[in-house]
């Protein structure tokens, strides 16, 4: 192990953690073939093999378990140490790691602004993954701080709304429903509707409506982006539900519409979360303490302006 390296070791973990060499290169941003190498070579410095291939599955070996332990002990006694010297230097310097769903991209760099600038030594690394990969990295206590819209149920967690992110109905602005008001959500359960991937929190809370007033969610198309439903609507493929916040930079050009149906808009919240009993970091309980106290002011100055300027609101459409 002499010959071992902290990325090394790094590489390892990732490939272990996702039990997958290619998203361990998609999460390091690493070709394939190096994550395949660095393993290779601290398999070989170990002197044992770490994982097994049986079919298309990986699987650790009994070294590869113990290595497994071993880093995530040494990681989190690296990340102890982090914390000390971050809380020796203040705000002056230190980074700040954070991991955001992907809808929260349209947030969360706004709000960083203002924070960088009274910061200006502090540097952020920002995550944008789907909910459930945030999830995996809150379970694993990867980051500084969690930016979700559905804060998990089953985990002991430290969780606290600092913004609201209300989901609307969205079509084209030729949609024959465009000028319509007040829609009846059974209509709107006639149209063929665009969606995140089953998982995502968005389609959870829209599916759930419609089940508790009976109705049956005609999704037609499945899209792994907001911005290719934003796209697709625009197509006349069909409607969709999505957060405000998406719409905030789309200008009054834009060829959305809000539809104006009932039930909608639905109430939803942006929550900060970190495992419960996490020491936060001088830097982490800055931004924490910035976005409880400032982070809605912020974001209500920059946010919605493209939408609000063709003179739209969230209770009209």
């Amino acid at each position: 192990m002499k010959n071992a390296t902290l990325h090394q070791l790094k590489v390892f973990e990732a490939v272990a953690r996702h039990k997958s060499f290619t998203r361990a290169a998609e999460e390091l941003f690493l070709t394939q073939p190096t994550v395949s190498m660095q393993v290779k070579q601290l398999s070989k410095a170990v002197g044992l093999p770490l994982f097994e291939q049986v079919g298309k599955r990986l699987y650790l070996t009994e070294a590869g378990k113990e290595l497994y332990a071993t880093c995530r002990e040494v990681f989190e006694r690296l990340s102890q140490f982090e914390i000390s010297i971050a809380n020796l230097k203040g705000l002056k310097q230190g980074t700040l790691r954070l991991a955001v769903v992907t809808t929260a991209k349209y947030v969360i760099p706004r709000l960083l602004g203002p924070f960088c600038l009274r910061y200006p030594g502090i540097d952020v690394s920002l995550t944008v993954d789907n909910h459930e990969r945030i999830i995996d990295s809150l379970i694993d206590n990867r980051d500084d701080l969690y930016i979700l819209s559905q804060p998990p149920e089953d985990l002991d967690v430290a969780i606290h709304p600092f913004l609201e992110n209300p989901l609307v109905v969205l079509a084209s602005c030729n949609h024959p429903l465009a000028h319509e008001k007040n829609i009846a959500l059974k209509r709107i359960s006639e149209e063929p509707f665009i969606m995140r991937e089953p998982g995502s929190g968005t389609r959870k809370s829209v599916q759930k409506l419609f089940d508790e007033q009976g109705l049956t969610l005609n999704v037609k198309l499945d899209l792994g982006s907001n911005e290719a439903i934003k796209q697709a609507i625009a197509g006349g493929l069909g409607i969709s539900v999505l957060s405000l916040h998406t719409l905030a930079l789309e200008g009054t050009n834009s060829p959305l519409t809000i539809l104006d149906v009932e039930s909608f808009p639905i109430q939803r919240y942006w929550y900060v979360i970190y495992p419960a009993g996490k020491q936060l970091s001088i830097i982490t309980q800055a931004f924490f303490d910035y976005l409880l106290n400032e982070g809605k002011t912020v974001a209500e100055q920059t946010a919605f302006q493209g939408i609000f300027g063709q003179g739209r609101t969230v209770e009209n459409g």
